[in-house]
């Protein structure tokens, strides 16, 4: 005897009762998990734009006018407004701390330095995106039904989605050529330096936000509760050249305005320093000069230090 029907249509009927059903648990438990709403977007809109203009800065590499006096003309930057204190104000600092970390002399007036650096900034902004997959939130029902008197108010149909995606990118472009005070003649541009950075929150069945984009680490859940996937490398492009380059976004120590190779071992153990003379690695501070063919030594110290 058969308990159960061998109907195709009848069977269909239960895998469709089966897979609702499946649905309905797995929202619940979801749902369960909880459900966050973003308040304000103020910290938000400020990171993606100063992380654009900080990549931006990042990948111009001053240190072609190494050793030279340098002055550097923001007229063309004063006017950037942004959000808060993410405007020219920032821009101009940023680029004063790159042209420094390159080796440059950099003169606060104009008629002592021997090359004019003229910068300006093309773009500073940011743009907000939302996508809803589902139904979204729609009161064009209620709109209509209020042009006829005697019909009864209609709510708003709220959003149905089995997803949604906000967005927030920031993008900057900056560039900066030299030219020689006296003679007016060109000495060298950087190009334009375009850089974005983004934001997004997505919710999946309700819940979230899930937080991620360039402005953040990981992907998180929530304002931090949870942390997944690997961290992001956001450091500057390296180029060859006789200065090292120096990470616009790190810690950098200095030694006589020559960037030191190692940020993680004492100054007194550090090496790097070429000897503008040789061009050889010598040792630096803490160190003597070895004679050829003799490992160096440490310096010694002073008596008071002596045990």
């Amino acid at each position: 005897m058969r308990l159960f029907s061998a109907c195709p249509a009848c069977r269909t009927r239960i895998d469709r009762s089966a897979s609702i059903v499946a649905l309905l648990c797995a929202a619940l438990v979801l749902s369960a998990v909880g459900c966050g709403t973003t308040k304000m977007h103020e910290a938000t809109d400020q990171m993606v734009l100063s992380e654009a203009v900080d990549h931006s800065i990042a990948a111009i590499d001053f240190r072609p006018l190494a050793g030279q006096k340098v002055y550097l003309d923001t007229t063309y930057i004063r006017q950037v407004k942004g959000a808060k204190f993410v405007n020219a104000d920032y821009i101009v600092s940023a680029l004063r701390q790159q042209v420094v970390a390159a080796g440059c002399l950099l003169q606060e007036n104009q008629k002592e330095a021997d090359l004019i650096i003229e910068a300006r900034c093309g773009t500073l902004g940011a743009d907000g995106h939302q996508t809803t997959y589902g139904i979204p939130a729609s009161n064009v029902v209620s709109s209509a039904a209020s042009l006829i008197p005697s019909a009864p108010s209609v709510p708003t149909i709220p959003e149905i989605s089995l997803a949604r995606r906000e967005s927030s990118e920031g993008a900057a472009k900056i560039a900066a050529f030299a030219y020689d005070r006296e003679t007016r003649t060109p000495v060298w541009q950087s190009g334009t330096s375009q850089a974005t950075a983004s934001a997004k929150d997505v919710w999946v069945l309700g819940v979230g936000p899930f937080q991620g984009g360039t402005i953040r680490e990981r992907t998180r859940f929530v304002a931090g509760d949870l942390e997944f996937g690997k961290r992001k490398d956001n450091e500057s492009p390296v180029r060859i050249h006789d200065r090292p380059p120096v990470d616009y976004t790190a810690e950098v120590h200095f030694d006589e305005g020559w960037p030191l190779l190692s940020s993680d071992m004492p100054a007194k153990m550090l090496k790097g320093k070429r000897d503008p003379e040789s061009e050889e690695e010598v040792a630096v501070v803490g160190f003597e000069e070895a004679a050829e063919g003799e490992e160096a030594k440490p310096a010694e110290q002073p008596a008071a230090e002596k045990d």
